[in-house]
């Protein structure tokens, strides 16, 4: 059975180059034309994966990001954006996104992107039974379900992705570039401050002081490693 993305922009052109393109690549479609009737499908009928516009009217696609995710639907997000503003990339991510595009994009671009966020998801689905542990910190890949200290906490779908890469790895200095290629699949030269974003916020949700983690240390001029076996971090 074929993968369906639903597609959610006001603009008639962009609605059709996607879906022209995204069906000749194999996917059935399904559209929204703005932020209200995008939730009210994806929360009533099933889609592997959501492209998202920003600016939406109704609702923009922030506050559909924010809404999805507080609602449990954690369908993977693509945010498409005519803004080449920082900021509102990053409150896309830190909402709930999964990886975002800047308008104008080329659909071999928009392709691969799905492609590799869609590679990632069913990666993930084969390790339900798995789990990985680094000292108070236990995570289950394929339930996409982790525990610190016994006590359960939230992530997106991309930060349980970065963590686990890190604790699979832990001990080793990974790059941002490393990353980018091997959590995001970017196997071009991205934006390395999508990394950045997600570690900050993985620092949050994990450490008992954010500014001085015990769990994921920065290393200066190179990158990130997860230390090994963390059982003080709460102490």
């Amino acid at each position: 059975m074929k993968e369906k993305i639903l597609i959610v922009d006001d603009e008639p052109a962009i609605v059709t180059l996607l879906t022209y393109n995204i069906e000749q690549a194999g996917y059935q479609t399904d559209t929204a034309n703005d932020g209200l009737e995008a939730i009210k499908k994806a929360q009533t009928e099933s889609y592997d994966m959501i492209i998202l516009d920003l600016m939406l009217p109704k609702m923009d696609g922030l506050e559909v990001c924010k809404y999805l995710r507080r609602n449990d639907v954690d369908t993977p997000i693509l945010m498409l954006t005519a803004l080449d503003d920082e900021a509102d990339k990053i409150k896309g991510l830190n909402l709930g996104a999964d990886d975002y595009l800047t308008k104008p994009f080329s659909p071999k671009e928009v392709i691969a992107r799905i492609q590799a966020i869609l590679r990632r998801v069913h990666k993930y689905q084969k390790d339900e039974h798995k789990k990985i542990t680094n000292g108070l910190l236990t995570v289950f890949p394929g339930q996409y379900k982790a525990m610190l200290d016994s006590q359960e906490i939230e992530f997106t779908r991309k930060e349980f992705e970065l963590l686990v890469f890190l604790l699979k790895h832990k001990g080793d200095v990974l790059s941002r570039d490393l990353l980018l290629k091997k959590v995001w699949n970017y196997d071009f030269v991205g934006d390395t401050r999508i990394v950045d974003v997600h570690i900050s916020r993985l620092r949050e949700k994990i450490e008992k002081d954010s500014k001085h983690p015990t769990y994921i240390k920065t290393i200066r001029g190179l990158g990130y490693k997860m230390e090994n076996d963390n059982e003080k971090s709460l102490l």
